[in-house]
């Protein structure tokens, strides 16, 4: 594979905004752009205690500009627009479980704040990269999932990023913002959290549970290592034919959650079961039973195609996890 179909050119000179910066996937991006030359702006969520997560090594190096706000602030997200060609939006609310009891807070950070962000790109000229997520589609009523499918609204959650999806689409057609919309299926990797279910299961593997506890066992879901979506949205950014497109970001293949979990005891050697805890279940209406992606797309529009498979992945997440179990709490429930 190509650098240039994979999106790695050099991004020397090129001044660049990641929101949601400190986050998983947000991370991961920043240190795919610094290793290329970018000069990086990351915009993180103000805490008073000044902790800047997985960022926290580019503290004191110059690498990486630290601007703390929040996306809901449209004054300060102006100010970190400013003289940057190219904003990378992650920062959302994300939690599934938590949209059901705080669905107003998802509509003020994911739609507002999405507003607030194309809003800026166009008073500074600025190309958007916007991040939606697989959730939008609800469940499969085709399969493989191309961006034509339905949106379905089956979470608040999902309801607000469709919302944020619209905002930043239409910003497009009624200011000619550069946008493209980005749709990642089930990332994984080192730094996800206990909220997703790779980390969950090997958070309580390698704490010796003998027993997993799991929401819903047969849903299907399309895992993408975090590398391969961090790479997807470098390639959008720098592929004119994407602009006002919307692009999958998935690997084309699907498994079970039973199976996905089974396949995560075996590999790690631990004598456990598998069962279903009913608090971590989804309310019936709710839940999305098979999500499982075409990426032609985002292969013919921008050259990207995931490189990492599944097993190399859950590999190097589960290695990952096991170092840093002080970071998980794998008896507690973390919506």
């Amino acid at each position: 594979m190509s650098d240039i179909r994979q999106g790695r050119q050099d991004w020397s000179g090129r001044r660049v905004l990641v929101t949601g910066a400190e986050g998983f996937i947000g991370s991961t991006l920043v240190d795919l752009l610094v290793a290329r030359g970018a000069e990086v702006r990351a915009l993180v969520h103000y805490k008073p205690y000044a902790e800047k997560g997985f960022l926290a090594g580019y503290l004191g190096g110059g690498q990486v500009e630290m601007a703390a706000g929040d996306v809901r602030d449209a004054g300060r997200v102006h100010d970190v627009v400013a003289d940057c060609d190219t904003v990378f939006h992650l920062a959302a609310l994300i939690g599934i479980p938590y949209s059901y009891q705080a669905p107003e807070a998802y509509v003020q950070t994911n739609v507002t704040g999405t507003q607030n962000v194309a809003a800026a790109c166009v008073r500074h000229g600025a190309r958007l990269v916007h991040t939606s997520t697989s959730e939008v589609y609800g469940t499969a009523i085709t399969a493989p999932i191309t961006e034509q499918h339905p949106l379905q609204p089956q979470s608040p959650y999902s309801a607000s990023k469709i919302g944020a999806d619209m905002m930043a689409l239409s910003y497009h057609h009624a200011f000619e913002l550069p946008v493209t919309v980005v749709r990642p299926f089930n990332t994984y990797g080192p730094r996800q959290s206990a909220r997703a279910v790779i980390p969950t299961i090997l958070a309580q593997l390698h704490s010796g549970a003998r027993q997993i506890k799991l929401g819903s066992l047969t849903p299907t879901r399309d895992f993408t290592f975090v590398t391969d979506t961090a790479e997807g949205f470098l390639a959008a950014a720098r592929a004119d034919r994407t602009l006002g497109e919307v692009i999958n970001l998935g690997t084309g293949t699907e498994v079970s959650v039973g199976d996905l979990a089974r396949a995560l005891v075996t590999a790690t050697g631990v004598d456990a079961e598998v069962v279903v805890d009913p608090s971590r279940l989804r309310p019936v209406g709710s839940e999305v039973q098979r999500l499982l992606s075409d990426n032609s797309r985002a292969r013919e529009l921008a050259g990207w195609t995931p490189e990492v498979g599944l097993a190399e992945g859950l590999r190097r997440t589960s290695d990952w996890v096991r170092d840093n179990l002080r970071l998980f709490a794998p008896g507690r429930y973390q919506v």
